[in-house]
């Protein structure tokens, strides 16, 4: 393992920043680089990169939402490793070129995982399912509180991962060049419906928490009304359209293979959230 420290990229989302916790708890220096960060760094704005990645060997990548942001974090590792970068661990997405998947979210995904392995540094790809903090961290949140979870998932399930494992994962990645050249598929130990969800996240807050299928395309509407973009509301609802069709409905064993020990379960999750206070009315 490098004693220099270790660029990360994504540093203040959700698991950048379990990234972070678990390299401090170890001693591991490292390097934040974002917006607004001492060292600045913008994907779509190419001028801040060089300095970036002057001096780094090792790096956390966490790309944007969206084609645009995915297309731009395949340029940058292209010319991080050109200027040095030795080594990279990508937060990608579970089911990234999987056989016979159909879903044009993927595109991008897959080409950001293609330009990482041809980019002649070292690398290391961890795929999660979906992170069950998106109840409590991000979008989702405002649904928990109002009691309703609008979204278009259908009646599909996934196996939800406390994003706490995939910190855990992803800083295993980063401090053992045992998993160079590996793709690690994780995921929490058993699918849930959203229908399973509400209903774990009803039995953790004590009220009943509905879950409402929506069409996509009114998904999509209803994400731009809350203020996110054109092409990360579409992003969203692609994302659950794996979901809805049905293509997310396994398990995959990389929180056992890397860290010894099972995943956390998100009914055990939800109940610890709910004691937080996160999902008060």
């Amino acid at each position: 393992m490098t004693t220099t420290p270790i660029l990360i990229l994504g540093g203040k989302g959700k698991t950048g920043r379990r990234v972070v916790e678990q390299l401090e708890a170890r001693g591991v220096p490292y390097r934040l680089a974002s917006r607004s960060s001492e060292q600045r760094f913008d994907w779509y704005d190419d001028s801040t990169w060089p300095a970036t990645i002057a001096g780094a060997d090792t790096a956390y990548l966490a790309p944007p939402v969206g084609p645009t942001g995915l297309a731009q974090a395949g340029r940058f590792i292209k010319e991080a490793a050109a200027q040095g970068l030795r080594r990279v661990v990508l937060l990608s997405g579970r089911g990234v070129g999987s056989p016979g998947r159909d879903f044009a979210v993927y595109d991008g995904q897959l080409d950001l995982e293609h330009a990482v392995q041809a980019s002649g540094a070292d690398w290391t790809i961890v795929q999660p399912a979906w992170f069950a903090q998106g109840f409590s961290e991000d979008f989702l949140r405002a649904h928990v509180q109002a009691s309703e979870i609008r979204v278009s998932a259908g009646t599909g399930g996934e196996a939800w991962i406390d994003t706490n494992d995939v910190g855990d994962v992803m800083a295993a990645a980063l401090l053992d060049e045992a998993y160079t050249g590996q793709v690690i598929a994780v995921s929490g130990p058993r699918p849930l419906t959203m229908t399973e969800v509400a209903a774990e996240i009803s039995a953790a807050v004590g009220r009943t928490i509905e879950y409402v299928d929506v069409e996509p395309e009114v998904h999509v509407e209803e994400l731009r009304e809350d203020g996110l973009p054109q092409e990360e509301a579409e992003a969203v609802r692609d994302l659950f359209a794996v979901i809805r069709n049905h293509r997310s409905e396994y398990v995959s064993d990389g929180v056992q293979r890397v860290l010894g020990r099972p995943p956390r379960d998100f009914a055990d999750w939800a109940r610890e959230t709910a004691a937080t206070g996160v999902w008060a009315e």
